[in-house]
């Protein structure tokens, strides 16, 4: 299809989306933050996010400078932390090996931590005009449904055919403004579900329109049964406060402030509440069950046990026994401050539920 690109751009000046708060610039500090922000998150979702953390952190050096603890505050709820880990170390190599400035061409982009080819080729586009393909999940759709291509896109060899494809559709110029069509025409018309064909610049020459294959293009991912696991935490209560630790850097929830798991021995209540005075040297009342819940991970799906107690005895923090690091990761978080700390959503929930009694029934 010679015409691809021309199409995709008439049709983009037109329809496309052009009031998005990161557009109209060319500065690669807003864009990288908001391609990260953008990674399997919706727009809606991340635009709130996207400018409380540009007024906190409105430079790489601001960011930075700033401690990885207020970064992963300012996260909080977005989902996929490794991101905003990934983000606070690229702008410290680009401080420290870059001299502040924003590395100009996707080769050196993709070289910064949490910025693989796709996301490294757009913010080049944007920021430089350099003409590379990019090949997000949008994309990789709309070729797929377009083009016919057969397979799942996340297979090697299916995806360096589309890597190929992308690549042979560049326009010559205005890279930005294609590099964005191809985002909108995936996000707002070629959806995963209920595409807009009849909107569509291409639907008469589209493969899975004429063929009626849409449902069936770009092929799934092959099934998998997910893995479910199950994990007790410690809701430990003192004067209007809950006791959390601060997660190691890699892992489930890293870097985040999290509840203090309870190990699978003790199971009973009155045992939990003896663990909690060996580990933490804290006199407790005896443990309470509260309500499940489940969340999903993109690998896995966690079943979360909380378990209430409350401190008899005015606590000491950190308790003596306890090794020094283990102690400096503990703190006590005020119910009345949660929402300023960087929590993962779970754990969000289960304080919430806390700060409002009556919409967390015990089991």
């Amino acid at each position: 299809m010679k015409d691809f690109a021309r199409r995709l751009l008439d049709w983009q000046r037109e329809h496309g989306r052009h009031q998005l708060p990161w557009q109209g610039g060319t500065d690669p500090y807003p864009i990288w933050l908001s391609e990260i922000m953008l990674q399997q998150t919706q727009v809606d979702t991340v635009i709130p996010y996207y400018q409380r953390f540009l007024a906190r952190f409105p430079d790489v050096g601001a960011l930075a400078a700033a401690p990885v603890e207020d970064v992963m505050a300012l996260w909080s709820g977005l989902g996929y932390y490794a991101r905003a880990r990934n983000l606070h170390r690229a702008a410290q190599v680009i401080v420290a090996e870059h001299g502040g400035r924003f590395p100009a061409s996707a080769a050196a982009i993709a070289t910064l931590p949490g910025i693989g080819r796709s996301t490294a080729a757009a913010i080049a586009a944007f920021a430089f005009g350099e003409r590379a393909a990019i090949l997000d999940g949008n994309v990789k759709r709309v070729l797929c449904r377009i083009f016919g291509i057969e397979g799942f896109p996340g297979d090697r060899k299916v995806e360096t055919r589309l890597w190929a494809l992308a690549e042979s559709l560049l326009p010559a110029q205005e890279l930005g403004r294609y590099v964005q069509a191809q985002m909108d025409l995936g996000a707002t018309l070629c959806m995963r579900g209920r595409p807009a064909c009849v909107r569509c610049p291409f639907a008469a020459d589209c493969v899975a329109h004429r063929t009626g294959r849409i449902a069936e293009l770009p092929a799934p991912r092959p099934r998998k049964a997910v893995p479910r696991r199950s994990a007790r935490y410690a809701v430990i209560i003192h004067d209007g406060a809950v006791l959390l630790e601060r997660r190691p850097p890699a892992g489930i929830w890293g870097g985040l402030l999290a509840l203090p798991e309870i190990p699978a021995s003790p199971a009973d209540p009155a045992e939990a509440a003896h663990w909690a005075r060996e580990r933490f040297g804290l006199h407790v009342s005896a443990a309470q069950p509260l309500a499940p819940l489940t969340h999903a991970f993109t690998h896995f799906v966690l079943e979360l046990q909380p378990v209430l107690m409350q401190v008899a005895q005015a606590p000491a923090m950190p308790a003596a026994r306890l090794h020094a690091a283990d102690a400096e990761a503990l703190l006590w978080q005020p119910l009345a401050t949660r929402a300023d700390a960087a929590l993962p959503a779970p754990v969000r929930r289960i304080l919430d539920a806390l700060a409002a009694p009556d919409l967390f029934a015990a089991r």
